[in-house]
């Protein structure tokens, strides 16, 4: 059976502790990747594999990982072709392969690496693929994937393409879609409304979908 794992990411803008606790409670295992040790530690949690070049983690972080004894280490030389998120997504293909993806500390921060986070976690079509921070739960889909959302009423939904010619269907909404074309980064999806258990569907392509926390807050811009 396909596990979960939790891959603490390396973004400046941080999960809450009682967010990455209750993930970790969720998840069979976790990935710290470069300075996600830090938001981890500070959390109360360890992981099971540190994967980087410990160029962003904290000196108390980097001195756990030079004497690791409770955790694996995957080391590696800051000059490299890959980022540390890469090189962790390897490392969950090679330990676990299919499992589910639980990206956290994944967003925010510097929008060059948001958007390089974006398009590995995009790529990893093993299994599911999360984004879950303080402010909203991302998933993204590949074709022929679907999300049920239960007990959303009333939330923001967005819903984007990240692949040209993408296709999606949506139901449960205020605006609904039916075998709709989404252009790659077009507005069409954007500040939707859940009126009730909502369906999204990727026939074709790929797309990430957004359901924010809080109740709707409309189109800015």
């Amino acid at each position: 059976m396909a596990c979960k794992v939790l891959v603490a990411c390396g973004s400046s803008v941080v999960a809450s502790a009682d967010l990455l606790r209750r993930l970790a409670g969720e998840c069979d295992h976790v990935v710290a990747v470069d300075r996600g040790l830090d938001a981890l530690l500070g959390a109360g949690l360890g992981c099971d594999v540190y994967v980087g070049d410990a160029d962003t983690v904290s000196d108390a972080g980097r001195a756990l990982v030079d004497a690791a004894t409770d955790f694996e280490v995957e080391r590696h030389d800051s000059y490299k072709d890959y980022t540390d998120l890469a090189l962790a997504l390897e490392s969950v293909r090679r330990r676990w392969p299919g499992a589910e993806v639980v990206a956290t500390c994944a967003t925010g921060g510097r929008p060059d690496m948001a958007l390089s986070v974006l398009g590995l976690l995009a790529a990893y079509k093993d299994a599911p693929v999360w984004i879950k921070e303080d402010e909203v739960t991302a998933r993204i889909l590949h074709q022929d994937e679907t999300w049920t959302i239960e007990n959303a009423e009333g939330k923001t939904f967005s819903i984007i393409a990240i692949a040209p010619e993408t296709v999606i269907s949506e139901h449960g909404l205020e605006w609904e879609l039916d075998h709709a074309p989404l252009c790659l980064l077009a507005d069409t999806g954007i500040s939707n409304v859940v009126r009730s258990t909502a369906t999204i569907q990727v026939h074709q392509g790929v797309a990430i979908g957004y359901l924010l926390h809080q109740g709707f807050i409309g189109t800015v811009g």
